[in-house]
């Protein structure tokens, strides 16, 4: 089997080099990589699960470093923590739920005889321990406590107090294999609803896309493209405008794949949306991420897009996988240090977006005395800004589509909170001041 270190450090070099290509992608190598390393760490006989955290943070510190932009990378190290603590306490209340809780009377004590004393006994603490654990929500500090230490009466014999020894062993291994089998099950269930998202997603179109609609989106989508052609394929005739989505222009490759399935394609300049979308029924399109608000975090013109979309009161549709959902507020007061928070999503100089090459609006040859630096402070005359990504509020956007189903904005909260745990929304640790 391969070393983890050797997995991890092949993986940085991936996205420290902008190596993988789309949220899908990043987000299903990413839970294969933490799949990984949860089958191959080695846990202590006290706190496996604490154990298990600590490492998945610490490898999930290294990949958001590697590549904050790419925000399915910290998505699913915060899923892989939340499933962790799921599985433990699963396991702790499972636990509990075997224990005999009843308080053995006197009389009982007396009659009973050996059988009671074959049967380990809880102290008040741990049965204290089991019904917090039982009654409660989960917490961090509940959830690295484990299930209650069992305290056994007192043998007679020494053997049976060596036999007790070796069973408490046994018990204690038997519980560690069953948690991590039970984590990579639940990764590779999240594998599996990763790879099968945009199926799930496009199985709604028939339902969203109606007889002679005409459609907007712009920019290229695959998630977008697997909608419209599942429309499609239910008969359903309708007319697609696309966006070309300068500068990179991804839309000209929609567009082709669009004719390509047999779709009425129509591509327009950026500039014709607001011209066009008098003649639109809905706009769809695609996304880099959703935030806990309801914003939307997507390619650069997106909200020109919905802005001309809510003047002329026209459906904004976003298509989201939920490995897109993310685990943090606009304007959060949580967010500090080195955490990936979109603060002021229009400064570009927020982690949250990133300005591509100026190559991709000009050519360097014929700008290139504009270039030069002829102002007296030495810098260039001509400044390029060419923003990668665009801020959506949840204002904006009229219906969230997912792998779940269709959702409100107001309601992306309640579909966060069943995804991941508040105790994860700071994945990096905070550094020392001076560090």
């Amino acid at each position: 089997m391969p070393d983890v270190q050797a997995l991890v450090n092949e993986f940085l070099n991936k996205l420290k080099k902008r190596k993988i290509e789309g949220s899908q992608a990043t987000a299903k190598q990413t839970a294969e990589l933490l799949r990984s390393v949860i089958s191959q760490q080695r846990v202590p006989r006290t706190n496996q699960a604490g154990a298990l955290i600590d490492a998945v943070r610490a490898i999930g510190e290294q990949l958001i470093v590697a590549n904050p932009i790419e925000l399915a990378v910290g998505n699913i190290v915060r899923r892989v923590l939340h499933i962790i603590r799921e599985e433990d306490l699963s396991l702790t209340t499972a636990a509990v739920a075997e224990l005999n809780l009843s308080t053995v009377s006197d009389d009982d004590d007396d009659g009973g005889g050996g059988d009671q004393d074959d049967r380990p006994v809880l102290s008040a603490a741990a049965v204290a321990a089991a019904a917090r654990n039982t009654l409660r929500p989960p917490s961090l500090q509940m959830l690295l406590e484990g299930a209650p230490d069992f305290v056994a009466v007192p043998r007679s014999s020494s053997s049976g107090g060596d036999s007790e020894g070796k069973s408490k062993s046994m018990d204690r291994n038997s519980r560690t294999r069953k948690l991590k089998h039970d984590i990579i099950e639940a990764v590779n269930e999240l594998i599996q609803d990763i790879t099968t998202c945009h199926e799930l997603i496009a199985e709604q179109a028939v339902e969203h896309i109606h007889q002679n609609e005409v459609i907007l989106t712009l920019g290229s989508s695959k998630t977008v493209l697997e909608f419209l052609c599942a429309a499609k394929e239910k008969k359903r005739s309708f007319r697609v405008f696309v966006a070309e989505g300068a500068p990179r222009y991804q839309g000209h490759l929609l567009a082709k794949e669009l004719v390509a399935r047999g779709l009425q394609t129509t591509l327009i300049t950026d500039s014709a949306v607001f011209a066009m979308i008098s003649r639109v029924n809905m706009v769809i399109v695609g996304s880099h991420a959703v935030m806990a608000n309801g914003g939307v975090i997507a390619p650069v013109g997106m909200n020109m897009v919905a802005l001309a979309a809510q003047k002329h009161a026209v459906p904004f549709v976003v298509l989201a996988g939920s490995h897109k959902v993310i685990l943090v507020y606009i304007g959060a007061s949580t967010c500090r240090g080195p955490m990936l928070c979109p603060l002021y999503p229009h400064n570009p100089e927020v982690l949250l977006n990133e300005l591509r090459s100026p190559s991709e609006l000009l050519d360097f040859g014929e700008f290139s005395d504009c270039l030069d630096f002829g102002s007296g402070d030495g810098s260039p005359l001509l400044h390029v800004v060419n923003p990668t990504f665009d801020y959506v509020p949840p204002k904006a956007v009229s219906l969230f589509i997912t792998d779940t189903g269709g959702h409100n904005p107001s309601y992306m909260y309640r579909l966060i909170a069943d995804y991941y745990s508040a105790d994860d929304l700071v994945v990096q640790r905070r550094h020392a001041a001076g560090n």
